[in-house]
């Protein structure tokens, strides 16, 4: 509503720290609140964030950020350990502790812990390996090289590789694929879009390029495996061959 937006304009204008939550980063930015600033979106809602706010990219892989007086977090339990940030800074670390215990929670997570329930089929502890993950998620229409990411990580290409090997047993760029196939596979398996289209959104270079990934990984063709596990309608399977 109006009034909010007013409100809210009034309150950074006398100088009030704002805190966005889960979605409330989206309501500070439509009300011209976040220019020059950080902030953070749950994976969950990091392409719609995109898709409306072209141009401008959420950090997703951390719990929270907080970038001077604009607070944000990605929302669920996040939303506890940055209250119990705020407690720390402006009360002391036994009262934050002794918040978090009430709520049943063992310590505070800083800023930077990555976001949990990344729907990725590699699971891993490394935090290192999982933000990478993600930000390969982030980007499977157009991947980015390692090198790409490992500066977005800050590290070293040769410290990304050796934390993937050690967490995954595999390489960046091999989990960077299984992590473009299986988001193929999910959509093989959830809509009716065509192999090209699919191969499109999850970085393959056109639908013979995600089928020879494909049959590798699992033994099979797109159309084989969509065939298989889902009925077919006739105008689907028309679509899936109008290729």
């Amino acid at each position: 509503p109006a009034e909010s937006v007013a409100y809210l304009r009034r309150a950074a204008e006398a100088g009030v720290p704002l805190i966005g939550i889960c979605t409330g980063p989206f309501i500070l930015y439509r009300a011209g609140l976040m220019s020059g600033y950080r902030a953070c979106v749950s994976w969950v809602h990091h392409d719609d964030f995109l898709t409306e706010f072209d141009g401008l990219t959420p950090v997703s892989d951390q719990i929270f950020v907080v970038d001077r007086d604009r607070l944000t977090c990605s929302g669920g339990v996040s939303s506890a350990h940055l209250a119990a940030f705020l407690v720390d800074r402006h009360i002391g670390s036994a009262v934050a502790r002794k918040s978090l215990s009430i709520m049943m929670i063992d310590e505070a997570m800083r800023a930077e812990r990555p976001q949990p329930g990344l729907p990725l089929e590699l699971g891993t502890r490394d935090p290192l390996v999982k933000r990478a993950l993600l930000a390969m998620q982030q980007t499977m229409d157009a991947p980015l090289t390692i090198p790409k990411i490992a500066e977005r990580l800050d590290v070293s290409r040769r410290q990304l590789e050796r934390h993937f090997a050690s967490a995954l047993g595999m390489s960046p760029q091999a989990a960077g694929r299984k992590v473009r196939l299986a988001q193929a596979r999910h959509l093989l398996h959830s809509t009716e879009r065509t192999i090209s289209h699919i191969a499109a959104e999850t970085g393959f270079s056109d639908a013979s390029h995600l089928t020879r990934a494909f049959r590798t990984e699992f033994g099979q063709t797109p159309e084989n495996w969509r065939k298989e596990r889902r009925p077919i309608t006739a105008g689907a399977d028309m679509d899936a061959h109008s290729r």
